[in-house]
């Protein structure tokens, strides 16, 4: 019998894993790792040979700002995956972020953004870009209407992040799409919480995404990294320009982390969605708990159209709770598997605690935002247990 989100895995897990070794063994000596390329440029036999690779820089190997082989490796395997003409790996997820916001968009245009989107995308969206005359309109992503009543004559883009990774709010992401197309503005989403192998948003009409690498798609908490996926369009304007010219690259080192956790991701993100599952309905029966905020709970107001556009569900959600803020930091500070930490996406389990957004429906005092890893379970669960009953 199969288990939760493996079915979903592994068409796209075969195709994934479908790699030529005798095209290795010819170009690499055999090695079964892609060799890091420590280089920062790349000599050519003639001058002819110089000039023809000027003609498509993104295409040849020049210069390790614009294209390093290691890197080049890793942006195939991830354009296979997410189902995308191309994709370009960047320093950090926000300098893929930004780099997608600033292809897209240009002086006078206004930008409609979720409101529970990415910390740092909102502050640059809402405070960074005014300075360039960019205005953004920030707005609740769970309804299309929201994006409606938002509209401008000059709105070029739409900015989505579904799941949020705060609250665990979606958006209809075919609707999106397709409003944005009607009123001829670009989509880009922020598809780091479903990795590739539960979402794949391009089949559903957006027309960028975006991943932090560093959270499952490295899975080693040890990279930083960011990657934007696309046609070859869209990818070859970010690549010529913000790429290029803002110099956010991905160095080999990192490209050469990233493939070898990027072998294991189905594998780890099975294991993610079934353990995210047995923690977060486990926390549905806490008393001090009011309502766990996971799209893989039928109890999620938008569980159904979870399903409808996710193959499967990772392992970071939240629980909102009437108890106070220092309360629970005490309990999380009693943790002894889950880490105070950001991010996610590694073997270890993390816990942040945090006031309730503004804005937020209900009295609750606080929210939990629970990070479930690689350990077992029984562990974790016993761990909250203890940390709540010494309190």
């Amino acid at each position: 019998m199969s288990k939760p989100g493996q079915d979903a895995v592994t068409a796209r897990e075969k195709q994934f894993t479908q790699v030529s070794y005798d095209q290795l063994d010819s170009r690499h000596h055999g090695a079964i790792h892609m060799p890091i390329y420590q280089n920062s440029l790349f000599a050519f036999e003639t001058y002819e040979e110089f000039d023809n690779a000027f003609q498509a820089l993104l295409d040849n190997h020049i210069y390790s700002r614009g294209n390093n082989p290691t890197v080049t490796y890793l942006e195939q395997k991830l354009a296979e995956l997410e189902g995308a003409d191309k994709a370009k790996c960047f320093a950090s997820g926000m300098a893929a972020i930004s780099s997608a916001i600033l292809s897209s968009v240009q002086q006078g245009d206004h930008v409609i953004c979720v409101d529970q989107a990415y910390g740092p995308t909102r502050e640059f969206l809402g405070s960074y870009m005014v300075k360039f005359g960019v205005e953004t309109t920030f707005v609740d992503g769970t309804s299309i209407d929201s994006f409606r009543a938002a509209v401008r004559p000059n709105t070029k883009l739409l900015y989505l992040e579904s799941p949020t990774s705060g609250l665990f709010e979606l958006q209809n992401l075919r609707e999106c799409a397709a409003y944005a197309k009607l009123i001829g503005a670009l989509t880009i989403i922020d598809n780091t919480w479903a990795s590739p192998c539960f979402q794949n948003p391009l089949d559903l009409g957006v027309d960028l995404v975006v991943h932090s690498i560093t959270k499952y798609i490295s899975g080693h908490s040890d990279c930083v990294g960011g990657v934007i996926l696309g046609s070859n369009e869209l990818i070859d304007k970010v690549g010529y320009a913000e790429y290029m010219l803002l110099g956010g690259l991905m160095t080999p080192q990192t490209a050469a982390l990233v493939s070898k956790g990027l072998r294991t991701l189905p594998l780890r993100m099975q294991r993610h969605e079934e353990s995210g599952l047995l923690l977060a309905e486990y926390m549905s029966r806490k008393a001090y708990v009011n309502r766990v905020n996971h799209p893989g709970l039928s109890s999620h107001p938008q569980y159904e159209l979870g399903k409808s556009q996710m193959k499967g569900y990772s392992s970071l959600f939240s629980f909102v709770t009437d108890e106070p803020l220092a309360k629970m930091r005490a309990w999380a500070t009693k943790l002894q598997y889950f880490k105070i930490a950001v991010s996610w996406g590694g073997f270890e389990s993390l816990v942040t605690v945090n006031p309730l957004p503004p804005g937020s429906d209900g009295q609750s005092a606080t929210v939990v935002r629970l990070y479930v890893g690689m350990e077992d379970p029984k562990d974790l669960m016993a761990d909250i247990d203890l940390a709540w009953n010494s309190l």
